[in-house]
């Protein structure tokens, strides 16, 4: 007999993607569906696939996240975001292991679809997700940005894809990439890092080289090379904006 899992989402405005979420997601025994104040169609959708549906006002990621694992009705929760859906061979992946569970957390490689092209190398892939586990061993961050999942014992590998397809053009990839650095240059300012030219320099350089030339982000081509050079300047952009941050408290006192 199985272990029963429950399928855990949180949303907002996510009617043009959610279906093919919940689509991949019908195996499961439970979907929990925490939304934060949608206007458009994703509770429609969301009660259409019989999930149960919370409101929940907006708390931040890591926060946003646990609290929706919290209302789940088992253990086993599988979280993904409406932007994400399971492969064919990770489903069969996590319906066998739910047979008979050897562990307490599993991650998989996460594929990003970006300018019309997954992506497999690079930055983009495989970038390893930890989304289904045991709650009782295992929960999210609670950061408000660049949420984990933190697991008390070891974290095994399956070896299928969650495919991500948020289907963002370019400009709207950089108005979420605006909001992630204004948040992690808040966090890294609230617990007193600092930043010079040095990291200014450095570190987007070092992102190059790492992504586009050792984990060979040039095998994906142009998209591969736009989405390196985003990251980059997003590596540049979150220091430059931390040491603003330090100007602006000093020029307060």
């Amino acid at each position: 007999m199985s272990e029963p899992i429950s399928v855990v989402l949180i949303t907002k405005n996510a009617a043009t993607q959610l279906e093919k979420c919940l689509q991949s997601c019908a195996f499961a025994d439970e979907i929990v569906v925490v939304d934060s104040g949608s206007s458009d169609r994703t509770l429609a959708i969301a009660s259409a696939y019989k999930a149960k549906v919370i409101h929940q006002d907006w708390l931040g990621f890591g926060p946003q996240k646990q609290f929706a694992v919290a209302q789940a009705r088992h253990d086993w929760v599988l979280c993904l975001d409406a932007d994400e859906w399971l492969s064919p061979e990770l489903i069969h992946e996590i319906k066998t292991l739910m047979q008979k569970p050897t562990g307490h957390a599993w991650r998989f490689a996460r594929s990003n679809k970006f300018m019309g092209r997954f992506l497999k190398h690079g930055e983009g892939y495989p970038d390893y997700s930890l989304r289904l586990f045991h709650r009782q061993h295992a929960g999210w961050s609670d950061d408000l940005v660049h949420e984990y999942v933190i697991a008390d014992g070891e974290i095994g590998t399956l070896k299928g894809d969650l495919m991500h397809e948020s289907g963002e053009d370019i400009a709207r990839y950089l108005e979420k990439q605006n909001r992630y650095t204004t948040l992690q240059a808040e966090a890294l300012f609230q617990r007193g890092k600092k930043a010079g030219i040095g990291k200014l320099v450095f570190s987007p350089l070092l992102r190059f080289i790492k992504f586009y030339l050792v984990r060979q982000g040039f095998r994906d081509g142009l998209p591969g090379l736009v989405h390196i050079s985003i990251g980059c300047f997003n590596s540049y952009i979150k220091y430059a904006k931390l040491i603003e941050l330090y100007r602006l408290a000093a020029n307060r006192h």
